[in-house]
C-alpha cells in the first residue's frame, strides 16, 4: 500500500477523526498533528480532518521521515480503529404469552415486510396511546416474522433517557450502534459520523430495526435505514407529522378481549369473585393491556377490586386504575413507591430509595421487588428499576400530595446524600492520589472497595444516576452538593472518557459554583473539569473559556496549586490544536507557578507529582515539536522518561502507565520498535488492573502493529 496515494491518506485521517471517542483515535489525533507543517491547527470537527488529507500527502511525498511515520499511524489505525465485521444485536423484549387479539395490525404489518421491494424503504409507524400495547405488538410480530430477518431483530428504546426521557438524534444514533455491538469507545463523535456507520452496518443486512417509545420524525430520521432488506418498525404514541412510513393505527381492547386478556393474566377463579364489578374493572382499564395486566396483578396478589370507589375523570387512562392500585399499598410500600418517582433517575436501585423512604436497604429492595410484582415497577435488570412514564407521573404527583414541598425536599436531600457518600468513597478509592475539594473528602476514609478498578467499575455502573443527581441537586438548591457530586466524577472522566455523557453535569455544576461559591477553588475546578469534557469533544474554543474561568476563580481564592492545574489545561487545549510550541510554553508557565508554592502552602507536598505531571505533557509537546520540525527527540524522551521514573517511585500506577505509552509512541515514530515492547507490556499490565479498557484496547493495537510481539487477544 503507498503511504503517499491520496486515497490512503484521505481514509487514515477519517478514521482518526471518526474513531475520536475511542482512547486510540485521541492518541492518533494528537500524533498525526506531528506530522504536518508548523502552521497547520487542528480543525474544530473531526469532520474536518480528512479535508486536510492533500497537505499532507504532500508532505509525505516530500519527505521520507513523513511518509514512514504516516504509514506507521496509518497500521496503528486499521489495527485499533476497526469497524465491526460482524453484528451483534441488541435484540427486543420477549413476547408475551398473555398477548391476545390485534390479527388486522398484524396481516398489515406482514405485508409490509412481505412487500417486494421497489425502491421504496420497509417502514412501519405504529402508534396509539400510552398502555395500549404497541411494544408488545411490535416484538410480538417479531417474533412470529423471526425467519424473515435471519441477521437479528434489533431493539432500540428511544425513551431510554433518565426517567424515561425522549432520547435526542444524537444519543438515539449512539444507542442504536450500541445495539449492533459497536463498543461506547467506537462510536463516532459527530452525529454526521455516527448515521453514516448505522447505514454501513445495515446494508445488505436483513434485518428488523424496532425504534420504540418515538417522539418525532426528526428524532428517528437518522435511523431510518435503506437497504431492501430492513423493516423499520417506529412505535409511537402519536402519529408522528412528516415521517414517511405505512401507518398502523392500535385501538385499545375490546370488552371482549379485554376479558380475555384478565383472565389469562390473573386467572379465572380471581375474574369470577370479581362478581358484578368486572363491568366496572373493565371500564376502568378502558382496553389498556398495561392496566389490565396491573389489576390482574393486584388480583392474584389478594388486592380488593380496584374499581370499587369512583373516580373523577382522570387525565390518562391509566391515572385512575393507578389511584385504585395506591390505595391498596401498606404504608412502606407506597412510600417505596412514591418517593422513588421525586426524580428521572436513569435507573432507581434499593440504596437511594432506602434513604428517601427512611428505610434500609434490605427492606427497600424487597419492597421494590413487589412493586413489580404489582406491576408498578418494571425490572430491566437485577437490583435495577424503572417507572412506565405514566406511572412515574402518577408517583410524583402522589409524593407531591402526601408529603408535601417540605417533605419531598428532605426525602430528596437524603438521596443525594447517599449518591454523595457513594460516589466520594468510589472517587477515592479509584484515584487515591489526587487532591480533593469538599467537606465530604474531609469526612470520609478510602478503603471501601479492595482496588482501583473495583471502584471505578462502581462508579461507572451508577455514572448515569449520578448526572442525574448533581442536576437535582441544582434544582432543589442544594449547591454545594452539586459541586461535590461533580468533584466525584472527575475519576470516570479521567479514566474511562464518558464525556458527552457527563457533560450536563459538570456544565451544571460550573454554573452552580459561580452562583454559590464564585471565585472560589470548587469553582476554579470545577471549570476545569468541564473544560477538559469539552477538550475530549475537539469544542476548542469553548474548552479554551471554561479554562480561563477556571484560572480566574483560582487567583481570586489566591490557589496557586489550582491556577498551575488552568494553566496546564490552557496547555492541553494548545496540544489538541495541534498548537505544540504554544502549549510548550503554557505547561512551562504552569510550573512556574507552581514553584511558587512555598512550605505551608496549599500542595506544598504534591509538588513532585505536579511537576512530573507537567514533565509528561511537555514531553507530548516537545515531541510534536520535533516531529514537525526536523528536530532530534531527545529532550522530548529525556522528560517523559523522566515522568516515568517519577510515577514509578511513588506508585502511581495509571500515570506511570499513560507516560509510558508516550514514550512507547515515541520510539515507534523513531523506528525504534523493540524499545517499546516492554514499555507497551508494563503500561498494559497496570492499565488492566485500573479497568481503564479504553487505553489498553489502544495499547495491544500499538503492539500488535509495531512493537514487534505476538497478537494479543482483544475484549
Amino acid at each position: 500500500m503507498d503511504p503517499i496515494s491520496l486515497g490512503v491518506v484521505t481514509a487514515t485521517l477519517a478514521a482518526v477523526g471518526s474513531g475520536m471517542a475511542n482512547e486510540a483515535g485521541k492518541q492518533l489525533y494528537t500524533l498525526v498533528g506531528g506530522l504536518f507543517g508548523a502552521g497547520t491547527r487542528a480543525p474544530d470537527r473531526t469532520a474536518g480532518l480528512a479535508a486536510l488529507a492533500p497537505e499532507l500527502a504532500e508532505a509525505a511525498r516530500r519527505d521520507p521521515a513523513v511518509a514512514a511515520r504516516l504509514a506507521d499511524l496509518g497500521r496503528l489505525a486499521e489495527l485499533s480503529l476497526p469497524g465491526p465485521a460482524t453484528l451483534t444485536v441488541t435484540p427486543p423484549p420477549p413476547p408475551l404469552r398473555t398477548f391476545v387479539d390485534r390479527q388486522e395490525p398484524l396481516r398489515r404489518l406482514r405485508r409490509e415486510a412481505a412487500r417486494t421491494h421497489d425502491g421504496r424503504p420497509r417502514r412501519v409507524l405504529l402508534h396509539g396511546p400510552e398502555g395500549v400495547g404497541t411494544t408488545g405488538l411490535a416484538v410480538q410480530f417479531g417474533a412470529g416474522e423471526e425467519h424473515r430477518f435471519p441477521d437479528g431483530r434489533l431493539y432500540v428504546d428511544l425513551a431510554s433517557g433518565p426517567g424515561g426521557a425522549p432520547l435526542d438524534a444524537e444519543t438515539a444514533l449512539r444507542t442504536a450502534l450500541a445495539g449492533l455491538g459497536v463498543a461506547d469507545r467506537d462510536v463516532p463523535p459527530g452525529p454526521r459520523e455516527r448515521a453514516a456507520l448505522f447505514a454501513r452496518l445495515l446494508a445488505g443486512r436483513q434485518l428488523l430495526v424496532i425504534l420504540d417509545h418515538a417522539h418525532s420524525a426528526a428524532q428517528v430520521g437518522p435511523l431510518l435505514a435503506s437497504s431492501p432488506g430492513v423493516l423499520t418498525l417506529v412505535v409511537a404514541h402519536r402519529r408522528l407529522t412528516g415521517l414517511d412510513a405505512e401507518t398502523v393505527e392500535v385501538a385499545p381492547l375490546s370488552r371482549r378481549h379485554a376479558r380475555e386478556l384478565l383472565t389469562r393474566a390473573a386467572g379465572k377463579e380471581a375474574v369470577d369473585r370479581l362478581g358484578p364489578a368486572l363491568p366496572a374493572t373493565l371500564a376502568r382499564c378502558a382496553g389498556s393491556p398495561y392496566a389490565l395486566w396491573a389489576t390482574a396483578a393486584h388480583l392474584a396478589d389478594g388486592g380488593r377490586d380496584p374499581a370499587r370507589t369512583p373516580v373523577p375523570a382522570a387525565p390518562h387512562p391509566d391515572e385512575a386504575l393507578l389511584d385504585g392500585l395506591y390505595d391498596d399499598l401498606e404504608p412502606d410500600l407506597a412510600r417505596v413507591y412514591r418517593r422513588g418517582a421525586l426524580w428521572p433517575w436513569h435507573a432507581v436501585t434499593a440504596g437511594p430509595v432506602a434513604a428517601a423512604a427512611a428505610l434500609d436497604e434490605t427492606t427497600a429492595a424487597a419492597l421494590l421487588d413487589r412493586l413489580v410484582e404489582r406491576r408498578l415497577l418494571d425490572q430491566p435488570e437485577a437490583g435495577r428499576y424503572r417507572y412506565r412514564p405514566s406511572v412515574r407521573r402518577h408517583a410524583e404527583r402522589t409524593a407531591g400530595r402526601e408529603d408535601g414541598v417540605a417533605g419531598c425536599a428532605r426525602a430528596m436531600e437524603r438521596t443525594l446524600q447517599w449518591y454523595l457518600r457513594f460516589a466520594v468513597a468510589a472517587d477515592l478509592d479509584a484515584l487515591p492520589q489526587r487532591w480533593h475539594l469538599g467537606a465530604a473528602y474531609a469526612r470520609a476514609a478510602p478503603g471501601t472497595y479492595p482496588d482501583p478498578g473495583t471502584a471505578l467499575a462502581a462508579l461507572l455502573a451508577e455514572r448515569g444516576n449520578l448526572v442525574q443527581a448533581v442536576l437535582a441537586a441544582r434544582e432543589y438548591g442544594f449547591g454545594d452538593m452539586a459541586c461535590s457530586l461533580a468533584e466525584a466524577l472527575w475519576t470516570v472522566q479521567l479514566k474511562a472518557g464518558h464525556h458527552e455523557e457527563l457533560l450536563p453535569a459538570l456544565r451544571a455544576a460550573a454554573q452552580t459554583a459561580d452562583t454559590v461559591c464564585p471565585g472560589t477553588r470548587m469553582a476554579g475546578r470545577l471549570h476545569t473539569y468541564l473544560a477538559s469534557a469539552l477538550l475530549e469533544t475537539l469544542a476548542f474554543d469553548e474548552a479554551e473559556r471554561e479554562a480561563a474561568a477556571a484560572l480566574d476563580a483560582e487567583r481570586r481564592a489566591g490557589h496557586l496549586r489550582g491556577q498551575a492545574t488552568a494553566v496546564e489545561t490552557l496547555g492541553r487545549v494548545q496540544l489538541a490544536r495541534w498548537a505544540f510550541r504554544e502549549a510548550d510554553e503554557l505547561f512551562a508557565e504552569a510550573g512556574r507557578i507552581a514553584d511558587r508554592i512555598g512550605p505551608g502552602d496549599d500542595g506544598f507536598a504534591d509538588l513532585p507529582r505536579v511537576r512530573a505531571l507537567l514533565e509528561r505533557f511537555r514531553g507530548r509537546a516537545q515531541r510534536g515539536i520535533a516531529l514537525r520540525e526536523n528536530l532530534p527527540l531527545d529532550e522530548a524522551e529525556g522528560r517523559l522518561r523522566e515522568a516515568t521514573r517519577f510515577f514509578d517511585a511513588t506508585g502511581e500506577a495509571y500515570n506511570g502507565a499513560r507516560a509510558r505509552t508516550d514514550l512507547a509512541e515515541l520510539y515507534v515514530l523513531s523506528g525504534r520498535r523493540e524499545a517499546a515492547l516492554p514499555l507497551i507490556d508494563r503500561a498494559l499490565e497496570a492499565l488492566t488492573r485500573e479497568n481503564a479498557h479504553q487505553h489498553v484496547a489502544y495499547l495491544r493495537a500499538l503492539r500488535d502493529g509495531h512493537a514487534g510481539g505476538p497478537p494479543e487477544p482483544r475484549d
